[in-house]
């Protein structure tokens, strides 16, 4: 095909979107409604996976070590832990640290009742270490167990397993909603794109009828799909980076109680809008380019 012939077509593609102006606003909002709903759901359930993941590694794991371990033996211990094959950091927690910490909780006269305990700490010396994986825990806490100088461990075996399953559950919701999202998008777009094109059948026959070949007839249907798509994903991507930034901001607030969850620990939009745009783009320009010329070989057989 000669260049003059396919800037003529491409020209053609253009002006047919706005000669069908009802039909291609039809079509332009089921793509951005289909693009903002399967984008929203993906960007809840990343989101999701990182709020799931900053909470479980908050999950400690108390190491206590024997009274009576010398210095020797308590840098021995820390090395053991941190030459582990499944611990992300090692913090080393003394009794006098401890002891300091609760007695600035105490009222004085709490404080003179265990005044007894300055000099005779009963606390033990720990570390305190977080998981890389936590549903390796018992095996890491089996692993410490065997170390010389530890006296025991504690871990919240409870809320560990809590989090694996609300972890495993979240995945599976999470991707059943965005594939059910995707395939009834698909669906309502294919039948716009199909209503779209059947306006437009006489006019495709007309063509057929003088001699114009599927091509040249496909490729202005082409091009209209793909410019609406585009025009689709900018306003998906518009809407979503609003919508996205507004709940961030909320999430952000000085909330304590959302703060100790993990929750204003999201994802920035900025740190997510090229991978946002690009699929929302790629998405828009393909299911409206290729919608609309599989809708139109339907009418090319006269």
């Amino acid at each position: 095909m000669k260049a003059s012939s396919f800037r003529y077509l491409v020209n053609q593609g253009v002006k047919g979107i706005w000669k069908n102006r009802m039909m291609t606003f039809a079509s332009f909002c089921i793509l951005l409604v289909s693009l903002l709903m399967v984008g929203l759901a993906v960007l809840v359930e990343i989101n999701l996976t990182k709020i799931i993941s900053g909470i479980e590694g908050k999950s400690e794991v108390m190491v206590v070590i024997k009274d009576g371990t010398d210095e020797a033996g308590i840098d021995k211990l820390e090395a053991d832990l941190k030459a582990a094959g499944n611990i992300n950091t090692v913090t080393f927690y003394s009794r006098d640290a401890a002891w300091k910490d609760i007695t600035e909780d105490m009222t004085e006269e709490e404080k003179d009742l265990f005044d007894y305990a300055e000099d005779d700490n009963p606390l033990p010396d720990v570390f305190k270490i977080t998981v890389k994986d936590i549903e390796k825990m018992s095996e890491t806490t089996a692993q410490i167990e065997t170390f010389a100088n530890v006296e025991s461990t504690k871990s919240p075996d409870k809320f560990t397993n809590f989090l694996i399953s609300m972890r495993r559950i979240l995945t599976i919701v999470g991707f059943a909603v965005i594939a059910a999202l995707v395939v009834v998008s698909l669906i309502i777009i294919s039948n716009t794109t199909r209503a779209s094109v059947f306006s437009r059948r006489k006019e495709i026959n007309i063509m057929k009828y003088v001699g114009a070949t599927n091509s040249f007839i496909r490729i202005p249907f082409f091009v209209e799909g793909m410019i609406v798509g585009v025009l689709a994903a900018v306003g998906a991507l518009f809407l979503t980076k609003f919508s996205y930034e507004g709940v961030y901001n909320v999430f952000n607030s000085d909330f304590s109680l959302w703060q100790v969850l993990g929750i204003h620990n999201l994802y920035q939009f900025s740190d997510l809008y090229l991978y946002v745009a690009l699929a929302y783009v790629a998405a828009g320009a393909l299911i409206g380019a290729i919608g609309t010329s599989i809708s139109t070989g339907k009418h090319l057989k006269v």
